[in-house]
């Protein structure tokens, strides 16, 4: 499928969707790349009950609640504001002069140092309705800059209407979306379980999902890369962030499958590559994505 794939991104028809999984191509930047690596660094900054310390969702809505927010935050910044490079992927996706949208579902900025090589672009990511109740989204220019607008309104007859993209967000050449929100540039965080559960509620319909995303994946094909699914809101947050593309996908995924992700590939066309993913990196780029890489030295 590599020629298949190459081709859809010299047409510009690839949406990358990068889990944590990448932090594990070299250089390996020092910050966490598992859920479970993550809330190792976040207990140990607080104590959290035994049966949830290897939760990542309840021990942070633990932490929120009898810590505060700020501690939250504050723990989650110590953890991916450690000086790290981007990947080899991350120069290849930026590189590309056709990508209209990447996707990046983890809390690093990797992605963003990246795409200061691109001429266009901009960055738009979800953030907490715990500390900016009523908006879903914030929209960011390359300089870190935030765009106004983009919050809900009520509409006539008292509901709240879909939020619009800023009209300026709408003319970037390229878009990467952040749905989980990101260290930088304003330190945006969905980890919690009151924060998944406020975008889990709305998101069958949308809400939390910026327009200009939903514009922009109309017709595309996702590719995963670094992901997994194994739990409900990796494959929620998937599915509807895919939703009204195209109908055919691939995902990166070595060795076994659980039953929900394999029932969930099948669900939604997408295509399984079972490889390591720097062998399929190195086959897509062309370039030698290896620990031995003088690339990386």
């Amino acid at each position: 499928m590599l020629g298949e794939i190459g081709a859809a991104f010299e047409r510009g028809d690839v949406i990358p969707y990068l889990g944590p999984g990448v932090l594990r191509l070299p250089p390996e930047p020092e910050i966490p790349a598992s859920a479970e690596e993550l809330v190792v660094r976040l207990t140990a900054k607080a104590t959290v009950p035994h049966k949830i310390r290897h939760n990542l969702t309840a021990a942070a809505q633990y932490i929120e609640n009898f810590k505060h927010r700020k501690t939250l935050v504050a723990a989650m910044n110590e953890a991916f504001s450690m000086k790290a490079a981007p990947t080899m992927l991350h120069h290849w996706l930026a590189s590309r002069p056709k990508l209209k949208l990447l996707v990046n579902a983890w809390y690093d900025d990797l992605p963003q140092q990246a795409f200061q090589e691109r001429a266009s672009w901009g960055l738009v990511q979800g953030v907490s309705q715990a500390e900016h109740f009523g908006e879903w989204a914030h929209y960011f220019r390359p300089d870190g800059s935030h765009v106004p607008g983009g919050k809900r309104i009520l509409d006539g007859s008292g509901a709240k209407a879909p939020a619009e993209a800023p009209p300026e967000t709408l003319q970037w050449e390229t878009l990467l979306y952040e749905p989980l929100g990101s260290v930088a540039p304003n330190a945006n965080y969905i980890i919690s379980d009151s924060d998944y559960v406020e975008v889990l509620t709305e998101i069958d319909i949308q809400t939390p999902i910026p327009e200009a995303a939903q514009i922009i994946r109309k017709g595309r094909s996702f590719l995963f890369l670094g992901c997994r699914f194994a739990t409900q809101i990796e494959r929620s947050f998937a599915r509807q962030i895919m939703k009204r593309s195209s109908d055919r996908h691939w995902a990166v995924i070595e060795g076994p499958l659980t039953k929900n992700e394999s029932k969930f590939l099948q669900e939604q066309n997408i295509l399984r590559i079972d490889a390591p993913l720097a062998e399929f990196v190195s086959g897509l780029t062309g370039l030698n994505v290896s620990i031995e890489s003088p690339a990386f030295v």
